[in-house]
């Protein structure tokens, strides 16, 4: 394999684990901040990437995804990644119904926080000249931009589902038991050409406004 793409998908990936890890952090916070500390009792209320490491879903297939991808392969089409999911007790949430939907969001809002802040410093890479500084914030934030909306996607365990069961009021051991199954509905559902073509148009489209408030065009 070319060096080049193994630069590329080592910077990938470490960008990935730093989005993820933020990703999660937003979860175990929110939690916090709505009466649950389970997580922050476990440590995982902390920016430390290590303790959101799930070693298959976070190393070994987003590894195998961004190389895959890389090298023109469309096997990559049928892997997905994950962080270690935040323990969250409902029992403890103030109000259960709201803030369960918010300690939900909370990931996806960090994402989409996330690459509003690299756009910000792709702009700061722009005015110092730095085209390798403006196109690396670029693509990290359009990276977080899609896994802001991946997790929208409302089938189990992504956070849009957490929505979806409130909203239905699903209980919690039914969740559970489709969620044990899920990550199937999730990579054959990413098959569906629509359904692809979607959520990487909801992603770019973001990017551009995003990328219009600081004067960043996006290619």
């Amino acid at each position: 394999m070319d060096s080049r793409i193994i630069v590329e998908g080592l910077i990938t990936y470490l960008g990935l684990i730093v989005l993820l890890t933020f990703h999660e952090y937003g979860h175990a916070w929110m939690a916090w901040k709505c009466g649950d500390d389970t997580a922050r009792l476990q440590g995982r209320c902390s920016l430390n990437p290590l303790v959101h490491v799930d070693p298959i879903g976070t190393v070994v297939l987003p590894l195998l995804m961004i190389f895959l991808s890389l090298s023109g392969s469309g096997a990559a089409r049928f892997l997905v990644g994950w962080a270690k999911p935040v323990p969250v007790n409902p029992l403890n949430l103030r109000n259960p119904r709201g803030d369960d939907i918010l300690v939900s969001m909370a990931g996806p809002w960090m994402n989409l926080f996330l690459a509003i802040v690299l756009m910000g410093l792709a702009r700061v890479g722009m005015l110092a000249s730095s085209e390798s500084l403006t196109a690396l914030c670029a693509e990290m934030a359009q990276l977080s931009l899609l896994l802001c909306f991946f997790n929208l996607i409302p089938i189990p365990p992504l956070d849009g589902s957490h929505v979806v069961r409130v909203l239905i009021g699903m209980s919690y051991e039914t969740y559970w038991k489709i969620a044990r199954f899920g990550f199937i509905g999730v990579i054959l559902v990413l098959q569906i050409p629509g359904i692809r073509a979607t959520l990487w148009s909801v992603t770019q489209t973001s990017l551009v406004i995003i990328g219009g408030w600081f004067g960043v065009p996006v290619v």
